[in-house]
């Protein structure tokens, strides 16, 4: 018999989930370094094990594991979730621990991400996206007493390369939303999404695409002109803290009834 993912001891009251899902920046890179293998001749990257104070653990905050089983939450959230890559800090801890300051509830993330992915990859029948709806109706499964909240969205670096990507955002992202609205059966999820801060030849027009999505109950949170690390394309781990408390004002001001 399969083990349940939810154990009455790490989530005594309503839970309150969130879906984090993307690609790189919402994984998390902050913190993700290079250095040279001498003995195998070649870079290797790995996380710097730095957790800024705004996105330590907690004992009410968990995580849903690759495993589908409930954990405490910890960076890098995304550990055994976007496994080609290292993975460092991103937006989820310290999302978590701003909206904790104000709902008396347990928190459960369900970290997604996957890096290098377009929005294409994300159309309902890939891989992606029937993972994150899995994960996301396995994370209540059994379980009344939580409930999804809303799904965090940082993607759209990979669709800026292509005009014919980048044109076409607009209406797979709107695709996104309806299709997951409607297979979690949850019509009104909240969804706040990221405008993207990095990327190629043609940011701008996905980031246009980002802003112009005009859907009841849809957020876009800007990352424009937060710190960017040397590749220009991922935020530093200060940035994610930053970005993470902005999308938690965000839930929280247009989500959170008082």
């Amino acid at each position: 018999m399969e083990e349940s993912n939810t154990d009455p001891n790490l989530n005594p009251r309503k839970m309150h989930i969130f879906i984090l899902s993307g690609q790189s920046n919402m994984a998390g890179r902050g913190g993700v370094i290079k250095t040279y293998d001498d003995h195998h001749h070649r870079t290797i990257q790995h996380w710097d094990g730095v957790v800024p104070p705004e996105c330590s653990s907690d004992p009410s905050t968990y995580r849903l594991s690759a495993a589908l089983r409930w954990e405490q939450a910890h960076e890098p959230l995304h550990a055994d979730i976007d496994t080609k890559k290292a993975c460092g800090v991103g937006p989820g801890m310290s999302f978590a621990n701003a909206v904790r300051r104000r709902v008396d509830s347990p928190l459960g993330l369900v970290p997604c991400a996957v890096g290098g992915t377009a929005i294409k990859e994300w159309a309902r029948g890939e891989e992606l996206y029937e993972n994150m709806v899995k994960r996301a109706k396995e994370s209540v499964k059994e379980d009344d007493k939580s409930e999804i909240k809303a799904l965090l969205w940082y993607q759209g670096e990979s669709d800026t390369s292509s005009e014919e990507d980048a044109e076409g955002y607009k209406v797979n992202m709107e695709n996104l939303i309806q299709n997951v609205r409607q297979d979690l059966n949850l019509p009104s999820l909240p969804i706040i999404q990221v405008a993207i801060a990095s990327g190629s030849e043609y940011m701008e027009k996905v980031r246009e695409a980002q802003k112009a999505i005009d859907i009841s109950n849809v957020m876009c949170v800007d990352a424009k002109g937060l710190q960017l690390k040397e590749d220009n394309l991922h935020l530093t781990t200060e940035a994610q803290v930053q970005l993470g408390q902005m999308l938690a004002e965000a839930y929280l001001t247009h989500f959170h009834p008082c």
